[in-house]
């Protein structure tokens, strides 16, 4: 949640830059999972006859 004040380096800018890194982070950790699963298919897809 974003609180909305307008003094520069208020609560909202904090909260933002928070909630960027962990947005970042998230996104980091997706692009792992999606390489990881397109192996794992790509994996399977050779195993079937």
């Amino acid at each position: 949640m974003v609180k909305q004040h307008d003094a520069a380096g208020s609560p909202a800018e904090v909260d933002t830059q928070a909630e960027l890194k962990r947005l970042r982070t998230e996104n980091t950790q997706l692009r792992v999972e999606r390489e990881i699963l397109k192996k794992a298919a790509t994996f399977f897809a050779k195993e079937q006859p």
